[in-house]
């Protein structure tokens, strides 16, 4: 005698014998599968790679602390016995620094202004304006970004000697200003090549013309890229040494770099003294990382979101 079973059982073993097999494994928590050996390696690398960036911090931040007798006994790794301020002081002092901090921030920030600002309206008339030649011109301004400041030094020294801004503070902000904007066009204008037109027409319809296009459409669209290139302008003028030495001669016209570079002899240099300058220089552009830190990630992860 055969039972009947009854419906319900019998769809039931169907669906059960239709589920695809390790459907019902449980999933690893978290939703990630286990680190491979790939994924090791690169943690790996990782972390030697922050000990290598950490490691020259450490050591300016450790021997700007040390007497000259301290450094001797204990090395470079070793820690201060004692806080040692004689080096901060003396560099302090020497360098008079924050007329010397002053400098480097007053040639940073006008730069990096004037640089973004020249990029805006060099980008806006190669990728908006369409103007003939626009390859050929965006070419040549990256062409400009690979020549090597060395060949720049004596037709800019005969240049600004002639009119009277050598050893001015103008030399160099004109110089920069001119080098960090052939980047900053050369980058903005493949932006604005790709800018929507249907936007820009819509503009112009409503009665918009190219000053209120640039600075009411555009502008405010590409202002996280704007201000990255702010910053980074601002890093860069503030890192540079080669042409403010050279431009810079004075001791009222030094930048940061440039002062630090004083306390180097031929055959003696004082450790602690060097390492205490470093910091000084050091830590205002930590400052300002810190401050627009949130401006770099905002610039830099707009494009990833659309």
């Amino acid at each position: 005698m055969v039972t009947q079973l009854p419906a319900e059982t019998t769809s039931t073993r169907a669906l059960i014998a239709s589920k695809p097999r390790g459907l019902g494994k449980p999933r690893p928590r978290g939703g990630m599968n286990k680190k491979s050996g790939v994924d090791w390696l690169m943690l790996a690398f990782a972390v030697v790679a922050a000990i290598l960036i950490i490691a020259p911090f450490y050591l300016i931040l450790v021997n700007s602390f040390k007497s000259p007798a301290d450094y001797a006994n204990n090395g470079v790794l070793g820690l201060p016995t004692t806080l040692y301020f004689d080096g901060i002081v003396a560099f302090w002092e020497r360098v008079q620094f924050p007329r010397v901090l002053w400098n480097s921030i007053f040639i940073s920030g006008t730069v990096a202004v004037l640089a973004v600002l020249l990029s805006v309206l060099n980008a806006f008339a190669i990728g908006i304006g369409r103007i003939k030649g626009r390859s050929w011109i965006v070419l040549l301004f990256l062409l400009a970004n690979l020549l090597p400041q060395e060949g720049l030094l004596y037709p800019l020294y005969y240049m600004f000697k002639s009119v009277g801004l050598y050893d001015n503070v103008w030399s160099v902000i004109i110089i920069f200003t001119v080098i960090q904007a052939a980047f900053g066009t050369y980058l903005l204008s493949a932006v604005y090549g790709t800018f929507p037109k249907e936007v820009l027409e819509a503009a112009a319809i409503d009665g918009a013309t190219r000053w209120q296009i640039l600075w009411r459409v555009i502008f405010p669209i590409s202002r996280p890229t704007l201000s990255v290139l702010l910053v980074f302008f601002f890093i860069w003028t503030w890192n540079e040494f080669l042409i403010p030495l050279t431009f810079l001669v004075s001791n009222a016209n030094q930048t940061v770099p440039v002062a630090i570079s004083v306390l180097q002899g031929d055959r003696l240099m004082d450790v602690t003294t060097t390492s205490a300058s470093a910091l000084l220089g050091l830590i205002p552009t930590i400052i300002f990382f810190l401050i627009f830190q949130r401006t770099l990630a905002r610039g830099i992860t707009a494009g990833a979101v659309k």
